[in-house]
């Protein structure tokens, strides 16, 4: 549970904002502060009863009140949540406890844009800057494993240099822990290695991608323990970690079979089913001419493994067979490693409009999940411009502009290893942007294997345009891209003549480059047909950046040569006017009467 905690009217109105928005699932207050219509309130006396449930508590009250009232609910920081401190006049958010373990400086990162507040840091790493190294992983979609954490972290702490060896999971997360200034060396060997990011079990500590498949096949009804039993041996057998699994493959015969959905259910590893014709022609060390008269593939747990484990797999441990006792059935075990991380389930990609270019006008839902995501994906100048917002230990993956597609595949790849990604466009994302790419992209994923998909809404370079013009759409408004890269020039023509029939304003994208020289003054000579040659025009170029520059034309006048890709044109219609420099357009028409 998320929650937060007050004692007075002002800490309520201070945490409501993210009880709105559902990153508190509820607020403990005073007893006069209670509303029975209001179900998302509770008494403050409850907190020791939802304590053990509790996995972020946001307090909105007096420090000393605070600490009091969580003091005798405290054992281990293993075991506790993620404390946050609002201070009394909201403008900073403080991780009190839980940091590293509980998570408590992720989500500072991620609520204080929420709060309009700034985070501030305790802890050695966070206030320095660093990864804490028993987090880092974490953020990658990989598992803890055993080890020395306190050490290590002590170690790093006093500037030694840390030896590291990763043999499996993504590299840019290696990058990213030296880029937050923490001393590490890649080591000349794994065994002389402090950490280390691997799928094997063995010294130092260790990160777990979750890179191993593993294929399993059975006899019908064969019993869930000796299911159990045969993974566990498996495992030790091959020094395997089984925080590593991304999940169970095996045959579509089996999709049923009870012990195999319990054992994945309990583990809360994903399954993937194949068809024996998909498994037939896969090559594996230990076919069996009895299995494949059996169910049609000569192999159902070494080839299930390697199929889910996809292009350039390789199988690690070769099958193994468990007999039960009579009645317990008979299980087949085989591991393959996969060339990458698999964890839809822990990743998410967030599309982000980053605005018309200027830091102050990017609204907090979007700095939120700028500040959730480990790593940004975009053209290189929208990721120039927040710049000044990304931490150290976040990866930059830079783009051309006119490969759209492949961003939203290396996004969308990242966030399917348990990655959180953000996805940058200007202005807004779902218009003209990413978000449409990325959605047709994720839509193609089996629905299990999506990771989570959220756009963050942004300011459109049209609605920056708006403002400082004065009022220009206060009518209908349409906005046409004169682009034909992705859409045929006949489809934007028509459009240009539905919008000049309609009246409506227009605002016009991409109205003109170098390479696309010509459309624009098409696009003018349709508007005319319909349009006074007078009417108010704004050449809006630059918007919210150091060379923002705006003027104010005539239709028929506008002067072509000055427009290029960094401009949006705002036309009126037929009622907008201009006058001290600004543009107007009535909220009605002459003769409608204004309620």
């Amino acid at each position: 549970m998320q929650l937060g905690i007050c004692a007075s009217q002002e800490g309520f109105k201070q945490l409501e904002p993210l009880l709105n928005c559902a990153e508190l699932e509820a607020i403990l207050v005073p007893n006069h502060l209670l509303d029975e219509k209001r179900p998302q309130l509770l008494a403050s006396n409850q907190l020791s009863k939802l304590w053990p449930d509790i996995e972020l508590l946001l307090g909105a009250m007096a420090a000393g009140a605070l600490i009091r009232l969580i003091a005798p609910l405290l054992q281990t920081k293993n075991i506790d949540p993620a404390v946050l401190l609002l201070s009394g006049n909201g403008q900073q958010l403080i991780p009190l406890l839980g940091g590293h373990a509980a998570g408590g400086d992720r989500y500072a990162n991620r609520l204080a844009p929420l709060l309009q507040a700034s985070v501030l840091t305790t802890g050695f790493s966070s206030s320095n800057g660093r990864v804490g190294l028993d987090i880092w992983g974490f953020a990658w979609g990989w598992q803890k494993g055993q080890g020395l954490w306190d050490e290590l972290m002590k170690k790093a702490a006093r500037n030694e240099l840390l030896l590291v060896s990763q043999n499996s999971g993504e590299p840019l997360a290696l990058a990213s822990l030296k880029a937050s200034d923490v001393p590490i060396q890649a080591a000349e060997s794994e065994g002389e290695a402090e950490l280390l990011v691997s799928a094997n079990l063995g010294p130092g500590c260790r990160w777990h991608p979750p890179v191993l498949w593993l294929g399993i096949g059975c006899e019908r009804n064969s019993s869930l323990l000796l299911l159990q039993k045969a993974v566990t041996q498996a495992f030790s057998q091959a020094n395997l970690a089984e925080a590593a699994v991304a999940g169970i493959a095996s045959l579509d015969l089996k999709a049923d079979e009870p012990a195999l959905l319990a054992l994945a259910a309990g583990r809360q590893w994903p399954l993937r089913f194949f068809r024996a014709e998909a498994l037939a022609p896969i090559k594996v060390p230990n076919p069996s001419a009895a299995v494949a008269k059996e169910v049609g593939t000569a192999s159902v747990a070494e080839a299930a493994a390697l199929a889910a484990a996809g292009p350039g797999a390789e199988l690690i441990a070769a099958k193994a067979i468990f007999h039960g006792a009579p009645g317990e059935g008979a299980v087949t075990v085989a591991i393959a490693k996969a060339a990458a991380a698999w964890a839809p389930q822990r990743g998410s990609l967030h599309l982000v409009g980053a605005g018309p270019g200027c830091i102050e006008q990017l609204t907090g839902a979007a700095r939120s999940a700028l500040a959730a995501a480990q790593v940004w994906v975009g053209y290189s100048l929208y990721l120039d411009l927040l710049e000044p917002l990304r931490r150290k230990d976040q990866a930059r993956l830079e783009g051309q502009l006119t490969q759209e597609r492949q961003r939203c595949q290396e996004a969308l790849a990242l966030a399917c290893q348990g990655v959180a990604v953000a996805l940058i466009s200007s202005g807004e994302s779902g218009m003209y942007g990413m978000a449409g790419l990325a959605l047709e992209e994720w839509l193609q994923l089996p629905e299990q294997e999506r990771p989570l998909f959220n756009v963050h809404p942004g300011i459109s370079a049209f609605q920056m345009a708006a403002a400082r013009l004065g009022a220009p759409l206060m009518h209908d408004l349409c906005t046409v891209s004169l682009s034909d890269r992705l859409t045929p020039w006949a489809v934007i023509e028509k459009r240009l003549q539905a919008a000049a029939i309609g009246d409506f304003v227009v605002a016009l994208y991409n109205p003109r480059s170098q390479g696309r020289s010509w459309q624009l003054a098409r696009a003018l000579e349709l508007l005319l047909e319909q349009r006074d040659p007078a009417t108010p025009t704004a050449i809006c170029r630059q918007l919210g950046r150091t060379d923002e520059a705006i003027s104010l034309h005539q239709l028929a006048k506008l002067p072509v040569a000055q427009v290029d890709m960094f401009s949006l044109i705002l036309i009126g219609n037929s009622s907008t006017k201009t006058q001290s420099g600004l543009m107007l357009t009535p909220r009605g028409y002459p003769g409608a009467e204004l309620s």
